[in-house]
């Protein structure tokens, strides 16, 4: 097992290194020339040229790419153009806040889909199977930003429980930070539960009908026993993988959410350098997005190796 999480490793860092290889080399490749892209199409002459200067772009494209890098793995991720500051306390700020909305997210996105998803097989063919089914089919065919129409006009137009959008920190009272946090959880949840529920659903199915739970059935072992002891742990394993993927999107790819709320997460730190050019803030915060969907994927194979002992990574088994 040791040695299988040292090359996981080592792959998560050649991702990382090919990532940060793509994303440096698209942004170096792009028609206009960057200090433009700064300064505005109408900057002097002269301007652009000191900025280019100082931000070395008239080095070879090999240099840049190192000095660069070098200073990302130093902990120096440079500076924001637009606001000029350093970006590394920019991300993490981003971060923070992306990681509370996430986290409280996944928890009931983890706990409502697995218990749907258990609850839709066990009566398979029933009538709550069909009313759960109906419900995650909604998941899945409605986008998020509708799901975050429906919450603001419901929870914030109609009831007047929420606000419609913002963010308020933990130092202006607990409440009043929460209240702005409940209603982009709710929307996550809403259009992430479904993948959940419905692949813990047919896991759940595929293995209820599988022989060795015939053979446990027939011995007389309790249907409670059965469901929680043999059947779930091997049922959760794709789920997992789900899971994993869902938290690194949760982290980096809830744009149109944080957006929608005007909550200042990761995923709106990325949309704002888009739409003001800040490449530098561009370049780090799609690496950092990569590194968490890495380390995400990472984690769903350690959970696969925890839950089913018979998968032995690193080695053949006879």
């Amino acid at each position: 097992m040791g040695s299988y999480i040292f090359r996981r490793l080592l792959a998560v860092l050649a991702v990382l290194l090919a990532v940060s290889v793509l994303v440096f080399a698209i942004s170096s490749l792009l028609p206009a020339n960057v200090a433009y892209l700064i300064l505005g199409p109408f900057a002097p002459p002269e301007q652009v040229r000191v900025l280019e200067l100082r931000l070395g772009l008239t080095d070879p494209i090999w240099q840049q790419y190192w000095r660069w890098a070098s200073g990302f793995l130093s902990g120096d991720l440079g500076q924001s153009m637009l606001m000029n500051r350093p970006i590394a306390p920019l991300l993490v700020e981003a971060i923070g806040h992306s990681l509370i909305l996430t986290l409280s997210s996944f928890v009931l996105i983890a706990t409502i889909g697995v218990t749907l998803g258990i609850v839709a097989a066990l009566h398979h063919g029933k009538p709550l199977d069909h009313g759960v089914s109906i419900i995650t089919y909604l998941g899945v065919a409605v986008p998020e930003f509708f799901w975050a129409i429906v919450v603001i006009m419901v929870f914030a137009g109609w009831l007047g429980w929420l606000p419609s959008s913002g963010y308020e920190p933990l130092a202006s009272g607990f409440w009043l930070w929460a209240q702005h946090l409940i209603a982009p959880t709710l929307t996550l949840v809403f259009a992430h539960l479904a993948h959940v529920s419905r692949l813990t659903r047919s896991s759940m199915i595929e293995i209820m009908q599988s022989p060795y739970i015939i053979a446990a059935r027939a011995k007389g072992l309790p249907e409670r026993i059965i469901v929680r002891h043999h059947a779930l742990r091997n049922a959760l394993l794709p789920t997992i993988t789900v899971l994993a993927l869902d938290f690194g999107r949760l982290m980096g790819g809830i744009v149109v959410v944080e957006t929608v709320f005007g909550y200042p997460g990761l995923g709106r730190l990325i949309v704002f350098s888009i739409q003001n050019r800040d490449l530098p803030t561009l370049q780090a915060a799609i690496l950092v997005v990569a590194a968490i969907y890495a380390l995400a994927n990472l984690t769903a194979d350690l959970l696969y190796a925890r839950l089913n002992p018979k998968i032995r990574y690193g080695r053949n088994v006879s």
